[in-house]
């Protein structure tokens, strides 16, 4: 007898359901995520975080508008996402990202390395090295030096940065925060004292400093280089006096020695010229480069007298990730952009818009509070103090000015030894009106400081 067998109903299909929506960004969550996630050794100077740029403005996660006085710690002197910098990254990055210039070279490398050899100060044959960071730079500046002259010895300065590395924190002349608890360093460093109008340190102290050096620990022909920032960055952005320069540049003659032009920070056009050594006439025999030679990629590197450059033999320089091919077509970019929209000229101009709106506003707003506006073309700093009789650095007012700036949408930094300096780093692409914007955002945090003081 036949049976048939009773079909299953089928189950019903389940709807479709779409997604949960992802949390939306905002700083307080980002700021959590950071602090289980993010080494505490990395600080961050603003509470917030970057969702976009353009040129000299920026908006965080929560849509909020900022004025970026800051430019990345320098980089952006050609602004943010500069069209003919991120049209040379896109047209770069369709052929290859990364082959290693050690192992397949290619034309990008050679061309920049064939522009800053034209662009950099002296009359004589010159040849680049490129890597990645200023302190990479530094260390193989160092290197080459050492190797060319054979000898051991480095000679900073006081107040000096040049960067995080072991061997570059022994150059660097400040300890908190960057030296503190990671000692010891290298030997064969040796620092002489930085002119200093506060330490009432003249330029003759200096030398006289230098030459006592000499007579004590730095035996002259066992010292390879000096190695100086023409404008102090984390130092407070200082200005070398030219005579300095000059003496120094006559005493590395006399004794085989090696200049050394720090221009990580004060290079292509910050200044008003492309490296800021120009302003002293001096000509150095090495100098190093990083920041805004590359529009916001990551690039550094070494230009130098050609016989000093190729004092290690093949192999002996070099980094897998140095002189990357998209960074190198920024960098040219880059370099166009500064000169065919007359950037160094627009850095002299707008040095002179700054030095006369802080020195109005500092009159009227915070009288005998702003000791110095000091620095040169738009790489400037303003200096403040308790009071001009004591001129006693004030790292919280100074504090206090950045806080009230980011609230009212202006991104600002400090420097100096004592953290009492403000420093503006303002992209040179910005227009007059941000930059009026931003001068009157910065006065009123100014005004806000003041008032925290009186109703404290």
């Amino acid at each position: 007898m036949a049976t048939t067998t009773a079909k299953k109903p089928k189950a019903p299909k389940k709807k479709a359901t779409a997604p949960a929506p992802a949390p939306a960004l905002t700083n307080a969550s980002l700021i959590k995520r950071r602090d289980a996630a993010v080494a505490r050794g990395v600080a961050s100077a603003a509470p917030v975080y970057a969702a976009r740029a353009e040129n000299s403005e920026l908006w965080d996660v929560e849509g909020n508008r900022f004025i970026d006085f800051a430019g990345g710690i320098a980089v952006l002197n050609t602004g943010h996402r500069h069209p003919k910098v991120i049209e040379a990254a896109k047209a770069q990055e369709d052929l290859y990202t990364h082959t290693s210039f050690q192992v397949v070279p290619y034309e990008p490398y050679v061309a920049l390395a064939e522009k800053l050899n034209a662009l950099a100060p002296g009359d004589f044959p010159k040849k680049s090295l490129l890597v990645t960071t200023g302190a990479e730079a530094v260390e193989n500046a160092v290197k080459i030096a050492r190797a060319h002259t054979g000898r051991p010895g480095v000679i900073a300065f006081t107040a000096g940065y040049h960067g995080r590395t072991l061997l570059t924190l022994g150059l660097t002349g400040k300890v908190s925060p960057y030296k503190k608890d990671v000692g010891p360093f290298p030997a064969d460093i040796f620092r002489v004292p930085f002119p200093s109008t506060r330490d009432q340190i003249t330029v003759d102290d200096s030398l006289r400093a230098l030459e006592m050096l000499f007579l004590t620990d730095a035996q002259p022909d066992r010292v390879a280089a000096i190695i100086l920032e023409p404008v102090l960055g984390e130092g407070g952005y200082h200005p070398v006096p030219a005579e300095l320069f000059q003496a120094l540049r006559a005493v590395c003659d006399k004794h085989g020695i090696l200049l050394i032009s720090d221009e990580v920070q004060a290079g292509f056009g910050r200044t008003g010229t492309w490296f800021a050594i120009e302003h002293s006439g001096v000509v150095p025999d090495l100098i190093t480069v990083a920041k805004s030679m590359a529009g916001g990629y990551p690039l550094a590197g070494v230009i130098g007298r050609a016989d000093v450059m190729d004092a290690l033999d093949p192999g002996g320089l070099g980094g897998t990730y140095g002189g990357n091919p998209v960074a190198c077509a920024a960098a040219l970019a880059a370099i166009e952009a500064l000169e065919s929209e007359n950037l160094l000229a627009r850095s002299t101009a707008l040095g002179e818009v700054f030095r006369a709106r802080l020195s109005d506003m500092g009159a009227r707003v915070a009288p005998y509070r702003m000791w110095d506006i000091r620095g040169l073309g738009a790489m400037l700093a303003v200096e403040f103090v308790t009071d001009f009789e004591t001129t006693t650095p004030d790292a919280a007012f100074t504090k206090a000015v950045i806080s009230h700036a980011l609230k009212r949408g202006l991104i600002l930094l400090s420097c100096g030894m004592h953290g009492n300096a403000v420093r503006i780093m303002v992209p040179l692409t910005a227009s007059d009106a941000i930059i009026d914007e931003g001068l009157s955002i910065f006065e009123a945090a100014l005004a806000d400081a003041i008032a925290d003081e009186n109703n404290a």
